[in-house]
Formats: C-alpha cells, sequence, structure tokens
C-alpha cells in the first residue's frame, strides 16, 4: 500500500512537473528575443507570429488529446506530449529560415495543450474527488513557478552558458521526464466510455451555446496581460521604454505570475462566497486596464512597478470566474467538455495579441528588419502594448452589457 501511494504521488507530482516545463518553454521567448530576431533576421511582426504559434498548436490539439486521454490513458500520451514540446525547440538551433522554428513552436503549443489536461487527468485517477480542487491549485503553483523560471533564471542561463546551449539542457530535461512518466505512471483502468456519436453531439451541443461562446470571447479579449505581456513582450518593453537593464526587464515581469499565485486562491474564494463571479470579471478587467495605463504614463520605479504586476497577477487570475461562469450555462454531464472549449477558445487570442503587437511595432517603428528590437523606439513600444488595455476595457463593458442583458431578462420573467 505504501508502495502504491508514492506511486501516485510521483505520478502526480510528475504531471506537475510537465506543466511547469511547458510553462517555461512558453514564456522562453521573452527572454531570448533578442537571439531569435537576430539569428533569423525577423522583425517584430514576424517574432509576434512566431510567439503567438504556441497557441494555435495548443488550441489544435486541445479536444483530441483530451479524448485520448481518457481513451488511451497518460501512461503513453503524455510522454508523447513531453517529447513534441522537446522536439519544437530543435529548429532553433538548427535551422536558419523562422518558419521552421515557427513550425517547432506549433509542435510545442500542441504538446503543452497535454500538459494541464494531464494533470486533470492524473489528479482525478489518484486522488479522491474531494481532493481535486486543492491538488489542481498546487500543480497551477507549480506550473506558475515554471512560468517564474522561464524569465530571470533563465536569462542567468543564457548569460553563462550561451542561449543555444539552454535550449540543449531544456530538451535533455524534457527527454528525461518523458522516460519517467512512461516508466512510473500507471496504465488506464477499464472504464465506461462514450460512444462517438455521444462524443460528437455533446461537441456540437457546447458549440452551438450562445451564452458560452460570448463570455469565452469576452475573456479572450482580457488575456492580453498575461498572454500579450507576460509571456512575451514585457521585457522587450521594460528595457526600451523604462531604459532598465535586461536582468531586471527579465525579473519584473514575473511579478505577474507571483501574483497569479495569490490570486487565483483568492478570487475563487472571494467569488464562492459572494456569488459575484460577474462583478468581480468587470473588476479585474478596469483594474488591469488601469495598471497598463499607469505602465504607459512611463513614470513607474522598479518599486511601483512590481507592486503594478503583482496587482495585473492578482487579477490575471480572473480565467478561472469566466471558465466556471461559461460552463454553468451548459447541462452538467457537459461540464468536464465546455471546460476544455472554453479554455481553448480563449487561449488563442494569446496569437491574436501577439501578432497585432507585433503588427503595430512595425507600423509606428518603420517596418524594420532588425537583429536588435530596441531600435524601434518608445513611441511603437507605447502603440502596441496599448493595444492590451484597449482590450481590456472592450472586454470589461462587454460583460457589463452581459449583465444587463441578464438582469432584463430576470425583470421580464418577473
Amino acid at each position: 500500500m505504501t508502495f502504491y501511494r508514492f506511486s501516485e504521488w510521483t505520478t502526480w507530482f510528475l504531471a506537475s512537473f510537465f506543466y511547469a516545463y511547458q510553462y517555461v518553454l512558453r514564456v522562453i521567448p521573452r527572454v531570448l528575443m533578442p537571439d531569435i530576431m537576430q539569428k533569423f533576421q525577423i522583425d517584430a511582426a514576424i517574432f509576434g507570429q512566431f510567439s503567438g504559434f504556441y497557441y494555435l498548436g495548443y488550441v489544435l490539439m486541445h479536444i483530441p488529446l483530451g479524448i485520448l486521454l481518457d481513451r488511451v490513458g497518460p501512461k503513453i500520451i503524455l510522454p508523447l506530449c513531453i517529447v513534441l514540446t522537446s522536439l519544437g525547440l530543435l529548429p532553433l538551433i538548427y535551422t536558419d529560415f523562422w518558419l521552421y522554428p515557427g513550425l517547432g513552436r506549433i509542435l510545442i503549443g500542441m504538446g503543452s495543450s497535454g500538459a494541464i489536461l494531464g494533470v486533470f487527468k492524473v489528479i482525478r485517477m489518484n486522488f479522491k474527488e474531494d481532493h481535486f480542487t486543492r491538488m489542481l491549485g498546487i500543480s497551477v503553483a507549480i506550473g506558475l513557478l515554471g512560468g517564474i523560471y522561464g524569465g530571470w533564471p533563465i536569462h542567468k542561463l543564457r548569460e553563462y552558458l550561451g542561449w543555444e546551449q539552454v535550449l540543449f539542457l531544456l530538451i535533455g530535461i524534457g527527454g528525461v521526464l518523458a522516460v519517467l512518466f512512461f516508466i512510473l505512471i500507471p496504465g488506464l483502468k477499464p472504464e465506461a466510455r462514450r460512444s462517438e456519436r455521444t462524443l460528437f453531439s455533446d461537441v456540437k451541443s457546447v458549440f452551438k451555446n450562445k451564452k458560452l461562446l460570448l463570455i469565452c470571447l469576452l475573456g479572450g479579449l482580457m488575456v492580453g496581460p498575461l498572454e500579450g505581456f507576460a509571456d512575451v513582450w514585457g521585457s522587450a518593453f521594460l528595457v526600451n521604454y523604462y531604459g532598465f537593464t535586461k536582468e531586471t526587464a527579465s525579473a519584473l515581469p514575473d511579478c505577474i505570475f507571483f501574483g497569479m499565485l495569490i490570486g487565483s486562491p483568492l478570487l475563487s474564494y472571494v467569488a464562492d462566497k459572494t456569488k459575484a463571479y460577474y462583478a468581480l470579471i468587470i473588476l479585474c478587467a478596469f483594474g488591469m486596464a488601469f495598471d497598463f495605463i499607469f505602465l504607459l504614463m512611463g513614470g513607474g520605479t522598479v518599486f511601483t512597478l512590481s507592486l503594478v504586476f503583482w496587482s495585473v497577477g492578482v487579477l490575471c487570475s480572473y480565467q478561472i470566474l469566466v471558465i466556471y461562469k461559461a460552463t454553468t450555462y451548459v447541462k452538467s454531464n457537459l461540464v468536464g467538455l465546455s471546460t476544455a472549449i472554453a479554455n481553448m477558445i480563449i487561449m488563442p487570442f494569446g496569437y491574436v495579441y501577439h501578432t497585432a503587437i507585433g503588427e503595430v511595432m512595425n507600423l509606428f517603428g518603420g517596418g524594420r528588419t532588425l537583429g536588435d528590437i530596441g531600435d524601434y523606439g518608445k513611441d511603437a513600444f507605447a502603440a502596441a502594448i496599448g493595444l492590451i488595455p484597449l482590450g481590456l476595457c472592450v472586454g470589461g463593458f462587454g460583460f457589463i452589457l452581459v449583465v444587463l442583458s441578464e438582469r432584463k431578462k430576470s425583470y421580464r420573467s418577473v
């Protein structure tokens, strides 16, 4: 029995570590931006597309991987996902044309899609249902530490080893993790499975739910602070807009991930107690918009900006509330599927923000093909990052209209 419990905890930790590992690969372009732009001679617009390809791969495999994890099991699927994420780094090392690293970035996204789904599956396999939320919260916290590690620590490793050696190291870690997974994780137990016809019908039912789609689209407009700024563009902005050192600029956006460590349980607790889900989401939208307006005013110090980014991180946890609220509009037997689809709808906005920021950088920076992102100038950075508070305000006002619409319907029913 003792060995069995050890195996369960080991499996859960490996799944959580994979979630952290893919987070490092997700945010690593933030640190390697100058190296990538210089090697492949690309401008900001192409770099934005390259970074955003992660989300295309993520969305492409979200539902198929969910089905495969149920039918084949994590013992086979998760090691394959880890291998995909690791192999996605190779084009950065061995090719000279940017399209191949773009395809590698898609592979990273495809493999990463299995990380959070794998965590869901492993927790349900190994722990009681009433422990699910607690274990998921710990797993998410471990994953956010991966996002933090992808910033300042990777920057220091890059200075010490060189950026290509850092990529080799990450590939090696992925290979070891895949082998450990295959050896230690148990096979899938026989269980009842839905027919293909029922599965297709359920997917169709969720996609036909207009309220769910609307909420997810509005939530997607609010991902800019995390998926647009913290993931990739934050460090370059701080170096060129504020004049911070690369080391400081690599560390400051990590405060957003630290804030999320607090915000995820805090917002969930407040929402559960107050039931004011929409009010909290709207507060998050305009709170983050205010933070970014302050950021763009250009008067912040390292200390004040660290507080601003902590605030952004706490408010970024709105996604948990959006996904939960979206699932309340479907039948109880579709909650699991609708959660995956809601996440799948929200995540592509990361690609939208990455691409849009890059295009605006080119528009205001003269469309240069550069190895040094700094040559674009402050105006280009201000205009590009200004898209983030704009999206937040549109999303916030959209949720206000949703609330007003629901109140209007409730008055009519009375």
